[in-house]
């Protein structure tokens, strides 16, 4: 019997995510364990664990990890290490440490996982931290990602639910990158829509973190395997709706042929079952709709900010070079959580 060759890439990135309801039902049946020190933990849903040390120390922990999304091997593990610590950008932080987690065919060239580390540990370093080991395991299919260890003062974190009546919304990367992999994966994707898709998702959320920090920002997440619509609901809580101004979205120009063609994604489909009864589209659009529940992979921050702040800000978020814009404005308690007008 023939055996049949190991495949790099099946698709992966943060389409590969558990779905929420799923994740939902298996967390509310965890004990809590109480830690007056533990400020953040996993029960507001927010990007990563903070836990303070000192009056004016506190640690940002985080993990992520999932199989390639793309054929290079040195790209995807950029993509990998970039989506782990933007957890730690997400809450205002600073990298610190980081460790490689490791899932590997015994059988694959072992080059194709020197690449991987090695791409790794470029984004480790330009974001400032140090590479200090990892574990590994062999493994079916290949996964990679990091643990990430951070920094933060316990009165400057970022959470994801402290939004406030009247804050625009900012997002800070292009949408469609679930899209985008999947037509490419295929064959169909352009080398301009791969290329952009791979640009957002190596570039590091540090450098809009950065920004943020110079302004009165309420809330902050980062949109990555729940999509767009997904984290926007955490973020929003059962306390505000928020409205979107479809128009305003960034997106990859290409995603739209790509979803009429129906290159969707599992995850997409996930996150709508998950989502849409809180969910109100006025226009109707099939292209929006794949669009904002789409898994995104490494994706941009999604910033609630006081409304005066908002166009500056933007204006030194698009000196980064990426697709951005304010998307839309928290409001009071409609019946709806977000409405996409």
């Amino acid at each position: 019997m023939k055996e049949e060759p190991i495949q790099f890439c099946r698709g992966g990135g943060c389409t590969a995510k558990l779905g929420p309801g799923i994740l939902e039902r298996v967390l509310s049946r965890i004990p809590r364990m109480e830690d007056k020190n533990l400020l953040i933990g996993y029960d507001s849903s927010d990007d990563a664990a903070v836990y303070q040390l000192t009056e004016d120390l506190a640690m940002v922990q985080t993990l992520d990890f999932f199989p390639p999304m793309v054929e290079d091997p040195y790209i995807f593990g950029q993509i990998a290490a970039a989506n782990a610590l933007s957890d730690v950008y997400a809450m205002g932080g600073e990298v610190k440490t980081a460790l490689n987690i490791v899932c590997f065919p015994e059988k694959m060239d072992l080059n194709v996982l020197g690449q991987i580390l090695l791409g790794g540990s470029e984004k480790v370093k330009e974001a400032g931290g140090v590479l200090a080991g990892g574990h590994s395991i062999m493994d079916a299919d290949v996964k990679y990602g990091l643990s990430v260890t951070g920094i933060i003062h316990p009165k400057k974190i970022l959470a994801n639910n402290c939004c406030e009546d009247g804050d625009l919304l900012i997002l800070t990367k292009p949408l469609g990158t679930g899209i985008v992999c999947t037509a490419g994966r295929l064959g169909a994707a352009s080398e301009e829509a791969m290329g952009l898709a791979v640009k957002s998702m190596t570039t590091l959320n540090k450098y809009a973190s950065e920004i943020f920090k110079k302004y009165r920002v309420h809330g902050c997440t980062d949109v990555t395997g729940f999509g767009f619509l997904g984290h926007l609901c955490e973020m929003l809580s059962d306390r505000f709706t928020a409205h979107i101004q479809s128009a305003d979205i960034p997106y990859i120009p290409e995603c739209e042929e790509y979803v009429e063609e129906f290159y969707l994604t599992a995850a997409a489909q996930r996150n709508r079952n998950h989502l849409q009864e809180k969910v109100s589209f006025v226009k109707e659009s099939f292209f929006m709709e794949e669009l904002l529940y789409d898994a995104q992979t490494s994706g941009g921050l999604l910033v609630s900010i006081d409304a005066a702040d908002a166009p500056v800000a933007l204006t030194e978020l698009k000196e980064l070079g990426l697709p951005c814009n304010i998307v839309g404005r928290v409001g009071i308690k409609e019946e709806k959580t977000v409405v996409i007008e």
